[in-house]
């Protein structure tokens, strides 16, 4: 008696799809259907694109102007279509490290607001610890470097003058102790100082989880000594909100 060979569960599945997209695909409706979709998808995508270069434009002349036209499109453009306005602002001549200074900038004037109306003794400071000396005498510990006020760097006193203006002041290897700390602490708003992949790698961190911050770029990049720009940190440290 011949072996009779059925078609699996499966089998059926797929011929039973294959039929139906057959149908679908030969019958009028079908192709005014797929025809309609491709329309849209291809819409879509020249909306995308124009956006894209209508958000590069902007930047391109608020870079150029050293003015911010249109804050809350650029950075709505940056957010969602980071690497597309990162090409484009390439055809204009404009270098990477540029675009992420002026964004840090940008998102800074907009921050500035919210952050200078919390109150000091609820913000905290995170430096990098690049900024020691190479023979800085602190050890590490599970909330960062201690300074020990040794003298040797620029840390010892700029370091007091923070905390005296009740600031909490870290000095972290890295962003895992970045977050280890605010989920400690919760400070309501935080200032990060560091190179540029830091500083926006922090900004984005800080806005993820609705804590009001400001980035402050360090001058000179590095893994020793390097160096803080402390007037601009002590300028954005001390911004308080007006009194009425």
């Amino acid at each position: 008696m011949p072996f009779d060979e059925r078609p699996d569960e499966k089998d059926k599945i797929i011929n039973t799809l294959h039929s139906l997209a057959s149908m679908v695909f030969e019958s009028q409706f079908g192709a005014q259907t797929l025809m309609l979709l491709g329309g849209v998808l291809i819409l879509l995508l020249l909306l995308f694109l124009l956006f894209a270069l209508i958000v590069a434009g902007v930047v391109f002349l608020s870079i150029k102007h050293g003015k911010f036209y249109f804050p809350k499109l650029m950075r709505t453009g940056f957010s969602y279509m980071e690497g597309a306005i990162k090409s484009i602002c390439a055809i204009f001549g404009l270098q990477e490290d540029d675009l992420t200074i002026f964004f840090i900038q940008l998102h800074n004037r907009m921050s500035e607001g919210d952050f200078a109306k919390i109150d000091m003794k609820d913000r905290a400071i995170f430096l990098p610890h690049c900024l020691r000396s190479s023979k800085c005498p602190a050890a590490l510990t599970q909330e960062g470097l201690f300074c020990q006020h040794c003298g040797m760097c620029d840390l010892d006193n700029s370091i007091q003058e923070l905390e005296e203006m009740g600031y909490k002041v870290f000095i972290v290897p890295g962003s895992t102790f970045i977050g280890r700390m605010v989920k400690k602490y919760m400070p309501r708003a935080i200032i990060g100082v560091g190179c540029l992949r830091e500083i926006k790698d922090g900004l984005e961190f800080a806005d993820s989880i609705g804590v009001v911050v400001m980035g402050v770029i360090n001058m000179t990049d590095g893994c020793v000594e390097t160096l803080a720009n402390w007037p601009e940190l002590m300028k954005v440290a001390s911004l308080k909100a007006p009194k009425i």
